[in-house]
């Protein structure tokens, strides 16, 4: 029996699940176009084979993993590294038992949905995972992993993958990329530029790491000029080699367009340390701004993805560091952040600026007018908690009023779990078209214009916005 319901995720009314059907039937073999994520590009540049199954499903997911935290599961049973150096479980085989043995906790989840995807459409399997049938998964798997055809070059191939963009900070000197490069592989995977290491300072060793890019640029980043022409000189490098867009994690989408005698004032009391939080979040802010005006000269796409409280517990931050399940939403405010870098550059349709959100809420009340009326901003697709077909369907409703397909961007999978990426360009794929086919059953659509819009949103818009 498959794992997976071919009709999955579609309408319940027969006509308009049979139109869904039909236009999913004309988008889901689209090349994937991937151009934001967290895979890395040590994958592609060396192709080396995956080490187990629990290297790849569990531990390095944080979806997967803080489901399972969530039920007293110890992380370092999981096989989670510890930042402390401590003791962690390194038998795959048993992490994978423990995994199996929880599988249920995913019932009606997307991770559930985005694994059984990889186990049916992947490996072949038509039984559950369980406990009493994981032995037989970890070892065909494992099996599997040993062959060519499962090398992350080979499964590029085999995923579709147009093209996938990588995360990379501002400090990383891209080795991997270049060996990607220097290998002559025809795969097309691209960085992004991260700097929140260097733009933030609440960020751990922010004085260094300004000092380090100073290093790395040969400008004097003491300096407020020398700073901003730091990034320039980053920015490029990261353009050398095939990046298209910055990317920024901040707290809030707070954004300022201060005076520059004020900016150089505010950049030396960070260098110090002496920032308050308020003025931090200022600084933070202007970065937004002066990477906008940047993206004016050079053409990388701004994105923005605030509203993470990361690292919500102190205790696992310092036993296992960053990016460990624990960042959790909040509420955000749009309209009155983002005015600053509006005013400054957002009526400028040279301007690609990309916006994300964890509240919900700001879908119809702020994000969609504000993507509806300003040629430079455009809303990124649900993310990250609302990685759902519930969270996709909600953002269509309620952000298609206002806003339109065509100040949206597609589709983004924005994920570290390689195997994953078919399964949710495929939700995705789905939940459009069940969308387009209620559009259409309800006289809001033609059938001709859904077709057309599915094909956008499955492949042209993100190619489009994200310059691809």
């Amino acid at each position: 029996m498959p794992l997976l319901d071919s009709d999955r995720l579609f309408p319940l009314e027969s006509d308009a699940r049979g139109l869904a059907r039909a236009l999913y039937d004309t988008v889901a073999d689209l090349p994937i176009i991937s151009p934001h994520g967290h895979t890395d590009p040590r994958w592609y540049a060396t192709d080396e084979a995956f080490p187990d199954p629990a290297q790849l499903f569990v531990t390095p997911d944080h979806y997967v993993f803080r489901m399972l935290c969530s039920q007293g599961i110890a992380l370092t049973d999981l096989g989670v590294p510890r930042a402390d150096g401590g003791p962690t479980e390194t038998d795959g085989r048993k992490i994978w038992h423990l995994f199996a043995q929880n599988y249920h906790l995913f019932r009606g989840t997307p991770s559930r949905i985005w694994l059984d995807h990889a186990f049916e459409t992947i490996f072949g399997f038509d039984v559950p995972l369980s406990a009493a049938t994981a032995d037989d998964y970890y070892d065909r798997i494992a099996s599997a992993l040993a062959t060519p055809e499962f090398r992350p070059r080979a499964l590029f191939d085999r995923f579709n993958i147009e093209v996938i963009s990588t995360t990379d900070g501002a400090l990383d000197d891209l080795r991997w990329h270049r060996q990607i490069r220097d290998s002559g592989w025809h795969g097309r995977v691209i960085p992004a530029y991260r700097p929140d290491a260097v733009v933030d300072p609440e960020f751990n060793g922010f004085a260094n790491n300004v000092a380090q890019l100073g290093e790395m640029t040969g400008e004097n980043t003491a300096t407020w000029a020398g700073y901003l022409n730091a990034h320039r000189i980053r920015r490029a490098f990261f353009k050398s080699y095939g990046c298209t867009s910055s990317d920024h994690g901040h707290a809030t989408a707070r954004t300022e367009d201060l005076p520059q005698d004020q900016a150089a004032l505010l950049f030396e009391k960070a260098l110090r340390g002496t920032c308050s939080a308020e003025e931090a979040d200022a600084f933070r802010g202007q970065m937004l701004t002066e990477m906008a005006r940047m993206s004016l000269d050079d053409g990388l796409v701004l994105q923005i993805h605030p509203g993470s409280r990361r690292n919500h517990s102190d205790p696992m931050l310092a036993m296992f560091g960053r990016d460990k399940g624990f960042d959790i939403p909040g509420r955000t405010d749009y309209v009155t952040a983002l005015r600053p870098l509006l005013n400054a550059v957002g009526m400028d349709p040279r301007l690609s600026v990309i916006v994300f959100t964890l509240d919900e809420s700001s879908y119809a009340r702020e994000l969609a007018p504000l993507a509806g009326v300003y040629p430079a901003l455009k809303l990124g697709p649900a993310w990250w908690f609302h990685d759902s077909a519930e969270g996709m369907r909600r953002f269509r409703e309620m952000t298609t009023e206002t806003a339109g397909f065509y100040n949206t961007v597609g589709f983004n999978d924005d994920t570290r779990a390689y195997l994953s990426i078919p399964a949710r360009h495929d939700v995705a794929r789905r939940v459009d078209c069940a969308f387009l086919a209620t559009l259409v059953r309800t006289g809001r659509l033609s059938e001709t214009d859904a077709y057309e819009v599915a094909h956008d949103l499955a492949y042209r818009l993100a190619k489009q916005a994200y310059r691809l």
